[in-house]
């Protein structure tokens, strides 16, 4: 977007939010921005690219999404897949999850499920998590299509262990949603969609599955900034866990959903900036984690040793460590992980070399961050902020590395 066309919008935004009787924090607190996000889009000064921010703004001047910016693309017909290319954009997963998702299931019957219909649902379920895991979240998004609702049907029509198997197929779709919504913090969105994958685990009679949808619930609350939701629901989890897992004979899965939820505990507490709560539950998942001795992705949780340290990391940047984030970082090989892992934790290191005002490393971390996983660094919540804050840094000094991935963002100072 030209300066020209920058301004034209911002007159074309601050005209419609006048239209409709809202102050710039009105509308800031509408549509989840500060006051100075939208007096900077007004004056020209920020611009917005990104097809969700342009829907996100055009909901919240309650207008048509054309009425806003002409030239967006039409997003409603066939050619919204590729409209939606490069974009982060979960809008059409948000609709599967609306309402109930089987309806004409209660109006007529139904015959069971075809035979192969389950192993072809397997697969699709695969790899609706290889898309989360990469952090290819539009892709995810097209990759839904109508799964959730051929799940949601075989769950209600089939009978017997074929019944068992689409409630457990159902509730891997529903973390994989409930992961995918956390990243992108549409918290409203995980907070469903880690709801139905619980009570689907506990309709398959898959117990630790449940305990997975407490963990993905966990996440959402964060995200809502509901810490004293998330803290007694990971708190219950663990301590209703626990004693179970004390036995030598206890299943490895066990011993990873136990050390996931002691990790969800232990961003809480950093959350809530509760020091020594939080390093404690680092040690307790390090202990689990030790117990496994190796990597595993049961429930593509993906704990084990190194993930602890790729969350001990986050954890000490969240509470203000960076000099500890940074030495816990450098003894760390993700290689192994999924690239939404690494490129987590390049992320941290991003924030944690921001934190002690060494832009250029914080820089490196984040392009290093992007060229490997670019959907999950220009859009997720914590990447935006700190790509904002050294931005604001360097001032009028940015380097155009610096600028270019700020624009890419949608995080211009």
């Amino acid at each position: 977007m030209t300066e020209h066309g920058r301004r034209q919008f911002g007159a074309r935004v601050a005209e419609l939010r006048r239209r409709r009787g809202l102050t710039q924090t009105e509308l800031a607190a509408v549509i989840g921005r500060t006051a100075s996000w939208v007096s900077q889009v007004e004056r020209g000064i920020q611009p917005v690219n990104r097809l969700d921010v342009l829907r996100l703004l055009a909901d919240g001047l309650g207008v048509a999404l054309n009425m806003l910016q002409p030239e967006a693309p039409d997003v409603s017909g066939p050619e919204a897949a590729a409209a939606a290319e490069g974009e982060n954009d979960l809008d059409q997963a948000r609709l599967t999850i609306s309402g109930h998702p089987a309806l004409d299931v209660l109006l007529s019957p139904h015959e069971g499920a075809r035979d192969d219909l389950l192993d072809e649902l397997r697969g699709e379920v695969d790899r609706v998590w290889s898309l989360t895991h990469a952090g290819r979240f539009a892709q995810l998004s097209e990759a839904l299509g109508t799964l959730v609702s051929r799940l949601e049907r075989v769950s209600r029509t089939a009978s017997g262990e074929d019944r068992s198997m689409a409630h457990r197929l159902l509730a891997r779709t529903y973390q994989a949603l409930a992961a995918a919504f956390v990243r992108q913090n549409e918290a409203d969105a995980a907070w469903v969609a880690a709801d139905r994958a619980l009570r689907a685990a506990e309709s398959a009679g898959d117990t630790l599955g449940v305990f997975v949808g407490v963990f993905r619930l966990v996440h959402a609350f964060v995200r809502l900034h509901h810490l004293d939701q998330a803290e007694h629901a990971a708190a219950t989890a663990i301590n209703t866990l626990a004693p179970h897992a004390g036995s030598e004979s206890v299943p490895t899965e066990e011993l990873s959903v136990l050390g996931s939820l002691h990790l969800a505990l232990a961003l809480v507490h950093a959350r809530a900036g509760k020091r020594t709560a939080a390093r404690e539950q680092i040690a307790r998942a390090r202990a689990v984690a030790a117990r496994i001795g190796e990597e595993r992705n049961d429930f593509n949780l993906e704990f084990g040793p190194v993930n602890v340290e790729i969350q001990a990391v986050s954890t000490a940047v969240d509470l203000g460590d960076a000099g500890e984030a940074l030495d816990i970082a450098a003894t760390v090989d993700a290689s192994g992980l999924s690239v939404e892992r690494q490129a987590r934790m390049l992320m941290d290191v991003g924030r944690a070399h921001a934190q002690r005002r060494q832009c250029g490393d914080a820089l490196a971390s984040l392009l290093k961050a992007e060229e490997i996983a670019p959907e999950i660094i220009r859009n997720h919540m914590a990447a935006r902020e700190v790509i904002r804050e050294l931005v604001l840094m360097a001032g009028r000094g940015a380097s155009p590395e610096l600028r270019g991935l700020a624009e890419r963002a949608d995080a211009v100072a």
